[in-house]
């Protein structure tokens, strides 16, 4: 059987005037039914155009999907009719989208755009589709449902447009919950909470959720697996236990080791990393990271590395991530995520 959801060196770039915008140059994983996939890196890396790929809602032009390929249970996306991916968008495949007050429509009540894709992929009437949407949002945990569904967006606070967005996701059953990051701009608690429900929600759906984010403690106890993007490229994707314990890239230290730590003292409390991401139109000709890294030599800079399995099911695309010398040096340098960890388990 088939995985759920499989990209196979997805490219997807944009066609503009002042060149062509590499944004998703080279992007490969699997999804399995139930399991969780945190995708992270920094602003620009590639993360929300790999989700609106897999959801076709990039209008083509600009964008292009140039190679590779997206399959859904063995079926390519990109070879289904307009019709057909409209039947799986919303129904087979979900997304809670980064700004609920921008993704709701201000001039329609909450229930009426909850109930929508139900009268749309699952044939429900007018009445039935409203009883639905209430059920629907005291599922997640919205209070007194029933009066709340007559509310606007603009009634409703941050924490509540998120759950709406969520319930209104979840509305068809969908196999795949997309949530480009869900917790933005929300307080700590509201955050925890979120998780906390989309935590639940899966166990209850067997949904496979892609949790993408900047913040690799989001997804610390909550992702099966992590995929690590930096200028549009994965540079490393395995088993969320080997990256945070066994990172294989440089960049994925540099992401660890710029969390805040509280057990050191404020010098060495937070590791930034120099530089800033590079153009997606003028990448740098050998690897993307090469002039951030502090280890770069001259074969980083001319010859870009390929993303290869380096352990069984843990991939990296470092020059050097096979070399036991260079990842020596990282080895004795605890991040904050794996210190916490350990402590739990202790």
């Amino acid at each position: 059987m088939p995985p759920l959801l499989e990209l196979d060196d997805l490219h997807m770039h944009f066609f503009t005037r002042d060149g062509v915008v590499k944004a998703v140059d080279g992007v490969t994983f699997t999804l399995e039914a139930g399991k969780t996939l945190g995708v992270v890196g920094e602003s620009g890396s590639g993360k929300s155009v790999t989700a609106l790929s897999i959801m076709r809602l990039i209008p083509e032009p600009p964008g292009k999907v140039v190679s590779g390929d997206i399959r859904f249970k063995g079926e390519s996306i990109l070879k289904m009719s307009e019709k057909e991916q409209r039947q799986l968008r919303g129904n087979r495949i979900a997304m809670i989208f980064q700004d609920p007050m921008t993704s709701l429509n201000p001039v329609y009540r909450i229930g009426k755009q909850i109930a929508e894709p139900l009268r749309l992929h699952k044939g429900m009437n007018k009445s039935e589709s409203w009883a639905a949407a209430v059920e629907l949002l005291a599922q997640v945990g919205i209070p007194q449902a029933e009066e709340r569904a007559r509310n606007y967006p603009h009634e409703f606070s941050g924490g509540m447009r998120q759950r709406a967005m969520i319930a209104m996701a979840l509305a068809c059953g969908p196999d795949i919950l997309i949530a480009d990051e869900p917790t933005t701009a929300l307080d700590v608690t509201i955050q925890a909470q979120i998780l906390e429900l989309m935590e639940a929600i899966q166990k209850r759906t067997e949904s496979a959720i892609i949790m993408i984010t900047h913040d690799l403690g989001v997804v610390a106890d909550m992702a099966d697996h992590i995929l690590v993007m930096y200028g549009g490229k994965a540079v490393e994707y395995g088993p969320a236990y080997d990256v945070f314990y066994r990172p294989l890239h440089p960049y994925t230290w540099g992401l660890l080791e710029s969390l805040p730590r509280h057990d050191v003292d404020d010098k060495g409390a937070l590791c930034p990393i120099n530089g800033q991401p590079p153009s997606l139109i003028t990448l740098p000709r050998g690897c993307a990271f090469s002039p951030r890294c502090g280890h770069a030599t001259p074969m980083c800079r001319t010859e870009p590395p390929a993303l290869v399995e380096i352990e069984s099911g843990h991939f990296s695309s470092c020059h050097y991530a096979g070399d036991p010398a260079f990842i020596a040096r990282f080895e004795n340098r605890l991040c904050y995520v794996a210190t916490s960890r350990e402590g739990e388990d202790a």
